[in-house]
């Protein structure tokens, strides 16, 4: 049975190249891999997080202890003569992903960089890669979700080590009704709030298991879903939560995702004559998407989702991060990725 809770620590320090550094769980990342005493060199944007704010002073203030490196736009060459250097490394871990989804940017990012970065790696010795995909590629309908199974289908034909991992939805995706909650506001649900369920993760508790997937012989090789602790949690549930947690009495808004649909069809026959406008089509696809599939594993066989063979990690609760929130001791960077 795999062991989710050890992070695995290094018989001897590794050079571990990292993409997507400046990111919520890349950040958990690189700090998870300079704890077990990894050699990190991160690859990042001259201007990274959200939107663009942090220049590369910020960008080397919440990475201590790795060497940052930096590009303007990620490609074949600047990977070789800016990031690798004709250095060699152990390991390749990717927490790099698409910032919006779009189909011009998914398959830029979620599928070209990383072909890129690969055969950059494996030119630079690297024998183990350590992809961040996400679950909801067991069942693709999106372009960003075709373009990560694309790049999967490359690492697994490459030949060296690998591990996948698919993880279920991120705390940061699950807090975007807080202030709206807070204001007195109601929250909102899709249909009756109960259509979907995840086991939420933590950046800390993903970015150690990330991080022991390089010392972890039972994570070689294996595409790896992985959970937070504890049960599955429904829409429905986080908004009662957090009605309790605010001392407000439950108010909620369903909204039919028939109403999604419309705005999915009428987007779609602007998009013709917009790019702009297909990219929202897309966008809405993604919403749509999220409000009506759980992020648990997938059982063909039963065409149903499985919260009990959804594997968990970590201790970190969704409960506990709305706690923090809602008393002010922790902020959430919500970015392109909250769900509202």
């Amino acid at each position: 049975m795999l062991d989710t809770t050890s992070p695995g620590h290094p018989l001897a320090p590794m050079r571990v190249f990292v993409l997507g550094a400046t990111g919520t769980v890349g950040r958990a990342t690189v700090a998870a891999l300079v704890a077990q005493g990894h050699q990190v060199v991160c690859f990042v944007r001259n201007r990274s997080g959200v939107n663009g704010a942090w220049g590369p002073q910020d960008s080397q203030r919440v990475l201590p202890g790795a060497d940052v490196r930096f590009f303007n736009v990620l490609t074949a060459k600047s990977l070789a003569q800016d990031g690798f250097r004709d250095e060699r490394f152990d390991a390749l871990v990717s927490c790099l992903a698409s910032r919006t989804g779009s189909p011009r940017d998914a398959w830029a990012i979620d599928h070209q960089a990383h072909v890129d970065a690969l055969k950059a790696a494996q030119s630079a010795g690297v024998g183990h890669m350590v992809l961040l995909s996400a679950i909801c590629v067991q069942k693709p309908l999106l372009a960003f979700q075709h373009a990560k199974l694309a790049f999967e289908k490359c690492l697994l034909e490459s030949g060296i080590n690998y591990s996948i991992v698919r993880p279920t939805a991120f705390f940061k995706s699950l807090s975007g009704q807080i202030e709206r909650v807070r204001r007195g506001k109601p929250f909102l649900l899709f249909a009756d709030g109960q259509l979907t369920a995840c086991k939420p993760i933590s950046d800390a508790d993903l970015g150690q298991f990330l991080a022991g997937c390089l010392t972890d012989p039972e994570r070689h090789r294996r595409i790896l879903p992985i959970g937070g602790p504890g049960p599955a949690i429904t829409p429905l549930q986080q908004g009662q939560y957090l009605f309790e947690l605010l001392g407000k009495p439950p108010r909620f808004k369903r909204v039919p995702v028939g109403l999604l649909d419309t705005i999915i069809a009428t987007l779609s026959v602007l998009g013709k004559l917009s790019s702009t406008l297909a990219d929202k089509a897309e966008l809405a696809r993604i919403g749509r998407y999220y409000a009506t599939e759980s992020m648990l594993v997938w059982d063909e066989k039963t065409g149903r989702y499985d919260a009990d063979a959804t594997p968990s990690t970590g201790s970190e609760t969704l409960w506990q991060h709305y706690q923090a929130l809602v008393s002010g001791g922790q902020a959430t960077e919500l970015g392109d990725h909250s769900v509202f």
